[in-house]
């Protein structure tokens, strides 16, 4: 279980976390989702290690890991530009992580997860020959390969679109289930956090709105906000979709 404890956190005088208290259990697929400026970034940064908290503390399976480098908490993330190695095959980059840790896959492990993520026919491209979807799948292999305890995903979706997209959000609820992997994502689009997740942690101005499953969001939103929220972008999403249709068509 990882918990959040009263986590607070300013910025040149600004409060950008005031008071997060947060239970995510063993496997769970969380979004933290909110508007530009809510906090989600800084709060995924915090329990990755990245950004030091003002106070409060994080316990993971029991254990107060508030002073615990980024490095010995063992959680790792992807990126939102997904940071691969442009001068490293798609391979070497999967396998680049695993150099000097005592604890990575073994071999045939790295090769199942290759399978699974269905990589093996892009191994020895470069980078630049992978589409979105491609370098999305490459970089979630070379994250797993070195065992994380925590999964962290920067939106994951948000260069992706149609297809690719849907097929990215299958692979990672599959990866959560078949890894038992806690897995954490920010996101500013409800639809992504609404459809992928166990749990969802609504922020507002650095505070949590709402933390529960999608089915009680979507049907007891706790207020105001988060009813408005989630019903603006739906629509805004809505609109984006009628517009592209309308241009593909004139």
């Amino acid at each position: 279980m990882l918990e959040l404890k009263n986590i607070r956190k300013q910025f040149g005088g600004k409060v950008v976390l005031d008071g997060i208290d947060l239970e995510i259990q063993r496997g769970e697929l969380v979004s933290m989702l909110g508007p530009s400026g809510s906090g989600k970034t800084t709060l995924l940064n915090i329990i990755l290690g990245l950004t030091a908290m003002d106070s409060g503390a994080i316990v993971f399976e029991g254990v107060d890991i508030s002073k615990v480098s980024m490095k010995e908490r063992g959680f790792n993330i992807v990126f939102q530009d997904y940071a691969l190695f442009p001068n490293l095959n798609a391979y070497k980059n999967i396998i680049y992580g695993l150099q000097n840790k005592p604890n990575h896959f073994a071999r045939e492990e790295v090769e199942e997860l290759i399978d699974f993520l269905e990589l093996r026919p892009h191994l020895s491209k470069r980078i630049d020959q992978l589409s979105g979807g491609q370098k999305q799948r490459v970089a979630l292999a070379r994250t797993l390969a070195t065992q994380p305890k925590i999964l962290l995903l920067d939106e994951p979706l948000s260069a992706l679109d149609g297809v690719i997209k849907e097929t990215i959000k299958e692979r990672i609820k599959a990866i959560t289930k078949r890894y038992k992997l806690t897995t954490i994502i920010v996101t500013h689009d409800p639809e992504e956090a609404l459809t992928m997740s166990d749990k969802v942690m609504i922020l507002d101005q650095g505070t949590i709105s709402q933390y529960g499953t999608p089915t009680q969001v979507i049907h007891q939103p706790k207020n105001t906000f988060v009813e408005e929220f989630i019903l603006r972008q739906l629509i805004i999403k809505r609109d984006n979709i009628f517009g592209l249709f309308k241009e593909c068509h004139a």
